[in-house]
């Protein structure tokens, strides 16, 4: 199976902890080599972030388990590159 390169999730996560400790949690993970995190939506419970997170070969299943960890929940993948490099995203004429 070609390995997973880029992916993309959204993710409900409570206040606590910081995005900041939450980011650097997950960018620890064995097949992560790049993570970021940017906030979508802020309310006085929770925060909804979007997660990206880049790597040689990523581990889903480890991925969501932090998560999960980290009391989040991952609500979507939205975004996965496989194959031996990442193909980015350009436009096309169907996009016009």
């Amino acid at each position: 199976m070609a390995p997973v390169r880029r992916l993309v999730v959204d993710v409900l996560k409570p206040h606590d902890p910081p995005l900041l400790a939450f980011t650097q949690r997950l960018s620890e993970l064995d097949s992560v080599e790049g993570a970021s995190t940017s906030l979508v939506e802020l309310d006085q419970e929770v925060q909804n972030v979007k997660v990206t997170l880049e790597g040689e070969d990523l581990d889903y299943d480890a991925v969501e388990a932090a998560v999960e960890e980290l009391s989040g929940t991952v609500h979507s993948v939205d975004e996965v590159a496989c194959g031996d490099y990442v193909v980015e995203d350009r436009p096309t004429p169907q996009d016009g």
